[in-house]
């Protein structure tokens, strides 16, 4: 029904002599707000299904947010080298200034803790950015009537739990993805107007690639979407006036993205930001073919193969064809980056949300135009077919989303109650004014823990990260048990099989295990240093502590992960035994 609607509407030129024409003003100009806030509002329902969920790893950037507004610099925790522990500036920037002006990292606002509500905020604010980009997109063909366009974008990314859980996470999807649609947008309108080879366009193109690089390392690919635009738009007597552009389209990306590299220079002696050489992202092999047919599994065969052949039709039959190209070009970026990219062990492919918005866009933009040059009768059966796409699709997010909301990505809330506030109380039993802990979860821990952590993943402890890079496990644990000598260490999983830790002899030699993860063996769970412990009481007290409360926080957490973590998260909260 909405693709017939839309296809009716497109047609209508000629308006309805009953209505005035101020009353043809108002709803003109009401029509694209109430369609973007619909689209706002239908992805905000799909939202409260994940409850007060963020994922841990937004949390790091929360610390950082946190330690920049209270003028400690680029720093994890207070006392701590700079090292930039992030990788999404602009997302960065945006927490700082709420910090600054007391609505994140307060305490509540509007009756929700602030660093649950104001982050998902952000993200709806943002998706209302990216379907006014949308909606710059399809006035260029649907006329008055692009306001429906724009409700079909936004009621259909509101469907996708892949768009909207990574939405409200706490990390920057959001922001970047409303980067790479006003990006596809202006090269659509530039294409559809003649405007391409112009300053302004060129200009603009360099700078929201600029932001989106800023946002998300992967966003440096489209540095190639208005190169390879304005190539597809070659012709030889512009042939001059188009390089010319292309190096000023370069310029423009050049100069804020130059000057935040001088700055990480300058300050870190790097020139990627640390998670970058952590995560060790290599020259792509044969998972970058198979990779982006994951996220057709995931939005349904049938449902993409629609897509394709509406959108090919598209590119025949539509007089704006050219101006089609120009949106495809980035959605064929991003499905590039998608797949060269290391897989990301987060699930729901958070690496995917430029794909869904720009894909959604060109699906709607395509359809309308089938459908106006279709019949009447051919459009009925049109309408079915994709009623009929949309079902497995339907099906497909319904389970998906099912599926999260059982077991979520790594809860912050669960890492600042296990690691941060949990080691915090064991330090506390033990007397310990001053203590180090190894973990590889730095998200929530470093919102609520007294102690000084080490990162054992790398993302914001540099010396890791070049062990990790070079894939030197010997020189790390050399590293852990020569240098760092951390007072508490815990291990779980991949890591303890990974890097070899809490296998090797040293462990035995220097540390105590405090709780043992039932099953998995002697080295899963929390150690403490032997000369950390001034007597075996304390010892028997922090083991009592853990085997009686740790299970309990883990249970609360993974039974309930959908709640917060308590009105304000911050260094030194314990968890007691109730």
């Amino acid at each position: 029904m909405t693709a017939s609607a839309l296809s009716e509407a497109s047609e209508q030129d000629v308006p309805d002599p009953a209505e005035t024409p101020a009353r043809r003003g108002l709803a003109a100009r009401v029509a694209p707000y109430l369609a973007v806030l619909a689209g706002v509002a239908a992805v905000a329902w799909h939202a409260t299904l994940y409850g007060h969920w963020i994922v841990d790893d937004a949390a790091i950037t929360f610390s950082y947010a946190r330690s920049f507004a209270d003028g400690l610099g680029p720093v994890l925790q207070q006392g701590q080298p700079s090292v930039e522990g992030w990788s999404n500036s602009t997302w960065l920037v945006a927490l700082v200034l709420g910090k600054l002006v007391g609505v994140f990292d307060s305490g509540m606002l509007f009756g929700l803790p602030d660093y649950v509500l104001f982050p998902k905020l952000l993200g709806l604010l943002f998706t209302a950015g990216t379907l006014a980009a949308c909606h710059i997109a399809a006035k260029q063909i649907f006329a008055r009537f692009a306001w429906l366009a724009t409700l079909v974008v936004g009621l259909t990314l509101a469907a996708i739990p892949s768009f909207v859980i990574w939405t409200i996470s706490g990390l920057e999807n959001s922001l970047f993805g409303m980067a790479v649609a006003w990006l596809a947008a202006l090269l659509f309108v530039a294409v559809r107007k003649d405007t391409l080879l112009t300053a302004k366009v060129a200009v603009w193109s360099g700078i929201l690639v600029a932001f989106a690089a800023l946002t998300r390392p992967e966003g440096l690919i489209y540095g190639g979407a208005y190169p390879l635009v304005v190539l597809f738009q070659l012709r030889k007597p512009l042939l001059g006036q188009s390089v010319k552009l292309v190096v000023v389209s370069v310029v423009a990306f050049a100069i804020p993205f130059g000057a935040y590299l001088a700055w990480r220079i300058t300050e870190f002696g790097r020139l990627l930001a640390n998670p970058s050489i952590a995560k060790g992202q290599g020259l792509p092999g044969l998972s970058a073919l198979k990779q982006p047919f994951e996220l057709v599994g995931y939005a349904g065969v049938a449902g993409t193969i629609l897509l394709a052949l509406t959108i090919g039709y598209a590119l025949v039959r539509a007089e704006w064809r050219r101006a089609l190209i120009a949106l495809l070009v980035p959605l064929a970026l991003g499905i590039i980056a998608y797949g060269v990219m290391v897989p990301d062990w987060m699930g729901q492919h958070r690496f995917a949300t430029p794909i869904w918005i720009l894909s959604v866009l060109a699906g709607t933009l395509a359809a309308g135009e089938l459908m106006r040059r279709s019949r009447a009768v051919l459009r009925i059966v049109v309408v079915l077919v994709l009623v009929a796409a949309a079902i497995p699709s339907g099906m497909g997010f319904a389970s998906a989303s099912k599926k999260f909301q059982e077991v979520p990505t790594v809860p912050a809330c669960l890492i600042a109650d296990r690691f941060g506030r949990g080691f915090n109380t064991m330090a506390d039993i033990l007397g310990l004014q001053q203590a180090s802990l190894l973990l590889p979860d730095l998200g929530g821990s470093s919102m609520t823990s007294r102690l000084h952590l080490v990162d054992m993943a790398g993302l914001v402890e540099a010396d890791v990260a070049d062990f990790l890079k070079k894939g030197d496990l010997p020189g790390l644990r050399d590293y852990v048990f020569d240098k760092v000598k951390p007072t508490f260490i815990h291990s779980w999983g991949p890591w303890a099989a990974g890097n070899g830790i809490t296998v090797d002899p040293r462990v035995d030699r220097d540390y105590e295990p405090i709780f043992v993860y039932p099953g998995s063996g002697p080295r899963n769970g929390d150690f403490v240093r032997k000369d950390a412990v001034s007597s075996p009481e304390k010892l028997k007290a922090v083991r009592d502590y853990a085997a009686k409360t740790m299970p309990d926080v883990e249970k609360a957490r993974f039974g309930g992960p959908l709640k917060d973590c308590g009105p304000t998260m911050h260094p030194g909260q314990t968890v007691y035994v109730h």
